[in-house]
């Protein structure tokens, strides 16, 4: 498809306060576009809205914790309030740290779920009931992983997690074509950001968390059901997928050995 400029639209992303997330609010900071930005740590995420109004452009902060329903709901609803309903949506809340499975505890897992399955379905669904109102619809993205595809050594639950929300996506992207209401699954491979800088994971092929966030505003412009980036990553990614069992499951031992 080709590639269309994001301009005065009505952009909600979840997970701005720092990362990729912000980075993609300052992209989208002009051009007529209305942001609302959404993170539990409320100052960083005041500074960001105060960097985003003294550029010129319009934004919303609204702290909330994307664990509770409720006031996932309540952001979406404060976005209806002040600009009328939201046209694209990143949902790009999560965490994937370095977990050996003979090392996790149930509670340990649980957390991972919900850090990352759990919050895409607290917005997804008055994302949904609000979008289905709209005569355009509108676009709902989720930031998901590379990891997601296949189970990653060191990031079981992470990848399981990520696994649960691209499949839940695919479905609702088939439901409600209908109703105009389009999805896009974003995986990154390994991105610098501050968070996993030193988390002890092999990170072959790693770009900077601005590249990343270029890569994100590629894919809302273009809304394709999948994107995946750096090309290396996917490509060894798709490879290790296409191999015999046996095979990818040395190449995946030995990666993470270093």
């Amino acid at each position: 498809m080709p590639m269309a400029r994001i301009t005065g639209r009505t952009v909600l992303i979840v997970g701005a306060s720092s990362g990729i997330g912000a980075d993609v609010a300052r992209l989208l900071a002009h051009d007529g576009n209305r942001l609302v930005v959404t993170a539990r740590r409320a100052p960083e995420l005041a500074a960001l809205a105060k960097e985003i109004r003294a550029s010129g452009g319009d934004c919303l902060d609204v702290a909330a914790d994307a664990l509770e329903p409720q006031a996932a709901a309540d952001v979406v609803a404060a976005a209806v309030a002040e600009y009328g309903g939201v046209d694209i949506a990143l949902l790009n809340a999560g965490q994937g740290p370095d977990m050996s499975m003979d090392q996790v505890t149930v509670a340990d897992v649980s957390r991972i779920m919900a850090l990352n399955y759990d919050v895409v379905v607290n917005y997804l669904v008055p994302l949904i009931a609000q979008m289905g109102g709209q005569r355009d619809g509108g676009l709902i993205a989720h930031t998901n992983s590379l990891a997601g595809l296949m189970g990653i050594p060191r990031q079981g639950p992470y990848s399981a997690a990520k696994a649960a929300a691209r499949t839940l996506i695919d479905a609702a992207r088939i439901e409600l074509a209908p109703n105009g209401i389009r999805f896009t699954s974003i995986h990154p491979g390994f991105v610098a950001t501050e968070r996993i800088s030193e988390d002890g994971l092999p990170k072959p092929f790693q770009i900077s968390q601005e590249q990343a966030a270029r890569h994100v505003v590629r894919a809302l412009e273009r809304e394709p059901a999948q994107a995946y980036f750096p090309w290396p990553t996917a490509a060894l990614v798709r490879t290790l997928r296409a191999l015999p069992t046996p095979l990818s499951a040395f190449v995946l031992r030995r990666l993470a050995a270093r």
